[in-house]
């Protein structure tokens, strides 16, 4: 490793150094900056050019000058030191220690970047994990390698459901619980001293990795953030064996970041503002959720974003969708009817439930019954709009059992305690009470061999 320092800064623009009369640089290298006053801030080059170097800065530049800032380049690029001691261990957002104890002993220092996974390698998800939460184990179910963001808004209890899905996490039949790596962008104190105490409070602390980049730390510190949580669950899947479920959050914060540092480079802006770049930054984060195969571990994704003005067609959410093999979008109004959690169903999507439900997965049914829901609740929630015009006199028998079927399933099957845990039979069962409202000649997506085994007569 050959270091080399100049003094040569002639820029300093927002979360941005550019260096003059450099050699050699290479991009993506971590550089080393020294304030006139002592301070050291880490920085990585942004963008190499035959005599200058882009440099961004992710303590902040705050105290930096063109006259006596040195900057150091390191001849490599930002590393992270990982080992399975990392497992009840809180980071900030550069992967420095803040839970008190002491640094990690490392086993391997890896690339933040990762590795590319070659395609052919791929294991196909398809086997069930089981949240405990009904919305998503029998409408939208999730699989081991799976990535499926949740689309919340502000005001939502995103950080109450990811929570409780990191305390419920299973593959059921299968030894031991997930290890969760979760890394948070932006987030307030309040809202992290939330998920400490619940992570203490249920014993999961001691199975997760912890990053967390708050409100008021450098925002440009938000870019590292996912990769360090990335990086760490890469080492604990394929080296290790381990089932990761990542949760990043809030990954709006994130792409807020990389807005900045675009604006800063005078880059041409995209859509709303956002580099022309977003979607491949975007995908360079979630393509590494998956399994490889011949190695046991996994990585499950589960991105939370919080959409601006609650528009599903901002660029972070609809790029995202592009992206992930799904996604789980929170309702206002099911939150404002005090439903918990607020999971509205029929804009959700998982793309791989059908390879994770079925006969020795879930259960033979599966499939039938919730795409029975889905219709059934689609049409009772159309009736809702036609009650508000022509009033409830004017419906039939069968309009009203419909009806009845939306409002049971909003405050039955949606909704449930944050420490309830529903194992998939509970789910089934509980999806069977509420069709058993309708006649059997209703239930037109049903197999007759599964009415006749599960209908409630």
């Amino acid at each position: 490793m050959v270091v080399k320092e100049y003094t040569s800064v002639v820029e300093v623009s927002g979360p941005l150094m550019i260096v003059d009369n450099v050699r050699n640089i290479s991009y993506g290298e971590v550089v080393e900056i020294e304030t006139a006053g002592g301070e050291r801030k880490t920085g990585q080059v942004l963008d190499a050019m035959t005599d200058k170097a882009v440099v961004q800065v992710f303590e902040g530049t705050t105290g930096l000058d063109t006259k006596n800032t040195k900057a150091r380049f390191l001849g490599e690029t930002m590393k992270i030191s990982v080992s399975v001691d990392m497992l009840g261990r809180i980071f900030d957002g550069a992967g420095r220690p803040i839970d008190g104890k002491s640094e990690i002993i490392p086993e391997d220092r890896r690339n933040i970047e990762g590795y590319p996974m070659n395609p052919a390698s791929r294991d196909f998800p398809k086997e069930f994990i089981q949240t405990g939460v009904s919305a998503i184990d029998g409408m939208n179910t999730l699989v081991r390698g799976q990535k499926l963001p949740i689309f919340s808004a502000a005001g939502l209890p995103h950080n109450d459901l990811a929570a409780q899905i990191a305390r419920q996490v299973k593959v059921p039949g299968k030894e031991g619980d997930f290890a969760i790596v979760f890394a948070a962008m932006g987030i307030t104190s309040g809202e992290y001293h939330f998920f400490r105490s619940e992570f203490e409070k249920t014993g999961a602390l001691e199975r997760i990795v912890s990053f967390i980049n708050l409100a008021d730390d450098p925002t440009i510190e938000r870019i590292i953030t996912p990769r360090l949580a990335l990086t760490t669950a890469e080492f604990l899947a394929y080296e290790k064996g381990m089932d990761i479920l990542v949760i990043l959050t809030d990954l709006t914060n994130y792409c807020e970041a990389l807005r900045e540092v675009s604006a800063a480079r005078e880059e041409v802006p995209g859509r709303r503002g956002y580099p022309g770049y977003l979607y491949t930054d975007l995908s360079m984060s979630y393509e590494r959720a998956g399994r490889i195969k011949g190695k046991p571990g996994s990585i499950t994704q589960i991105p939370i974003l919080t959409m601006p003005g609650d528009d599903i067609t901002h660029p972070i959410p609809d790029l995202t969708g592009y992206i992930t093999e799904g996604q789980i979008v929170l309702s206002r109004q099911l939150h404002m009817k005090e439903i918990f959690p607020p999971i509205d169903v029929l804009p959700c999507l998982s793309r791989l439930m059908n390879q994770g439900i079925g006969k020795g997965r879930t259960r033979e049914d599966h499939r039938d019954v919730s795409n029975q829901m889905y219709a059934v609740y689609s049409e009772g929630r159309d009736l809702r709009d036609l009650v508000a015009v022509v009033g409830e006199e004017a419906l039939t028998e069968r309009d009203l059992k419909f009806l009845e079927f939306a409002e049971r399933f909003e405050s039955e099957f949606i909704n449930q305690g944050s420490a309830d845990d529903r194992t998939i039979e509970d789910t089934l069962t509980l999806g069977w009470d509420l069709l058993s409202v309708l006649p059997e000649r209703d239930l037109k997506r049903i197999d007759p061999k599964f009415i006749k085994a599960y209908y409630n007569k």
